[in-house]
């Protein structure tokens, strides 16, 4: 197994934060067929493939608004206004995704993107675990 750290800043907004790249760039340097696993070692940020630049991101954005109010309800109380939501989204969008990658290439749709999702907006630095598993 081959493993790599990146470091995400996300700023002090919710955000989808498109790791594909970096993915890309990691999977080209290690060759060869295996599995891309991302993992995101934080109790409130996810990882999801899903399409990004058409809205989509946005649309994520507001769904999770929907689902997960930004309001008093959360037990899990401490820090910005509605902060405890930002703890059950891993239920929903879990901290890890896996990927297959065939000669060095990540096997994804032709509009599936690798993203971070991030609904804290206290803690705006993040640390994304790239491991790639071949035989």
């Amino acid at each position: 197994m081959k493993s790599r750290e990146i470091e995400v800043r996300t700023g002090s907004r919710e955000r989808v934060h498109d790791l594909t790249q970096e993915c890309a760039d990691f999977v080209r340097e290690c060759g060869g067929d295996g599995l891309l696993h991302v993992f995101v070692p934080h109790a409130t940020a996810g990882i999801a493939l899903i399409e990004l630049g058409s809205g989509s991101d946005d649309d994520l954005l507001a769904a999770l608004g929907e689902l997960l109010p930004a309001d008093d309800r959360w037990r899990h109380a401490h820090g910005s206004r509605g902060h405890g939501r930002a703890h059950v989204m891993p239920a929903l969008i879990p901290p890890y995704a896996t990927v297959p990658v065939l000669d060095g290439r990540l096997a994804l749709g032709t509009w599936q993107s690798v993203a971070l999702v991030d609904l804290n907006v206290d803690n705006p630095d993040r640390r994304v675990r790239l491991s790639f598993l071949s035989d």
